[in-house]
């Protein structure tokens, strides 16, 4: 059998799942139906948000379902209906059985890391955070277990000192069209060996969970390299920030997207800001000196850290303490 024979129903949120189903769309495979997430408002004027997926599906003419409940009858029976042989799954909710299991063939999700490392929901961000010199994507059959389904297959990303989650999130999402598109071939064919995640020692695995805006926040104790990578994991969102402090009271607060650091020996309090009142804008680590290269005050667009000191003179007198 051939992937174009199979009735394939597609479910995501993102834009990152959104190359993947253009992909799938262009080569000709038969995409029965579109799951994705409700419109919800956003924005100032709460103005109802339609999902990147949604966008896509309706400009390629696709059938979209978007269910409040995923185990809702109604939702369930309008699978039913489809007669699905195979689902795929990327960026999406979490899938009760009775959906994940419908498939003819099962439901195979792309996951951003090299399981079993980095499961979770921003396994990205937290392989650049940790410094890790290489990533990757993974497809998998969908079990119990959130991440934890036998391992189709994978594609190995070197992460360059250059590259931050914005860099690597395209990257990725380009490399996972590809693997989607083998994975399906495999599973039509049934040439190919699932891999089960199984016998592994669970305190060598490093988990990915959700980033909250608290997770964010930068120690200035830390080594300089831990910054950097910091920063690059959480550029250009949701951001690595600092609150500044003045006579011990935080006053403002700025999201740092790029710095460089500095090995250097000081006797200066760890989150110390200096300048030259021009360009440079540095904050003391417990290594050394974090330059910051690019930043975004609170209440502020981010602006080149010239003209950010063009009105900001006195930010000597502030600190990250």
């Amino acid at each position: 059998m051939k992937g174009k024979d199979l009735r394939i129903v597609f479910m995501g949120t993102p834009e990152f799942a959104v190359t993947s189903l253009k992909k799938l769309v262009e080569e000709g495979y038969n995409i029965v139906a579109v799951v994705t997430t409700p419109d919800k408002p956003a924005g100032r004027g709460q103005k109802m948000h339609e999902s990147d997926v949604k966008v896509a599906a309706r400009e390629l003419g696709l059938p979209i379902l978007q269910p409040e409940k995923l185990r809702d009858p109604e939702f369930v029976a309008a699978m039913q209906e489809l007669q699905p042989d195979l689902g795929i799954v990327i960026a999406f909710r979490m899938l009760p059985e009775v959906i994940w299991s419908m498939p003819k063939y099962g439901t195979f999700n792309l996951h951003a890391s090299l399981l079993p490392q980095y499961r979770g929901a921003a396994p990205i961000n937290w392989a650049i955070i940790n410094g890790e010199k290489e990533t990757g994507i993974t497809t998998f059959l969908l079990n119990h277990e959130i991440d934890k389904g036998a391992i189709i297959g994978q594609w190995r990303e070197p992460i360059l000192a250059e590259d931050n989650i914005g860099t690597m999130y395209d990257k990725l999402m380009m490399r996972g069209k590809d693997l989607v598109v083998e994975t399906v071939e495999k599973i039509a064919s049934g040439d190919y060996t699932a891999i089960e995640q199984m016998h592994i020692d669970e305190a060598t695995l490093k988990p990915a969970p959700k980033i909250f805006k608290n997770d964010c926040r930068i120690d200035w104790s830390w080594e300089g390299e831990r910054i950097v990578n910091f920063v690059r994991g959480l550029s250009p969102y949701p951001a690595a920030w600092t609150p500044m402090f003045l006579d011990g009271e935080e006053r403002s607060s700025a999201k740092i997207f790029e710095v460089k650091f500095e090995p250097k020996q000081h006797d200066g309090v760890v989150g110390t800001i200096s300048t030259d009142g021009k360009e440079r804008i540095s904050v003391t680590c417990s290594d050394g000196i974090i330059h910051i290269l690019a930043l975004q005050m609170a209440g502020k667009k981010r602006m080149s850290n010239h003209d950010l000191l063009l009105g900001f003179r006195d930010i000597e007198s502030y600190s990250c303490r």
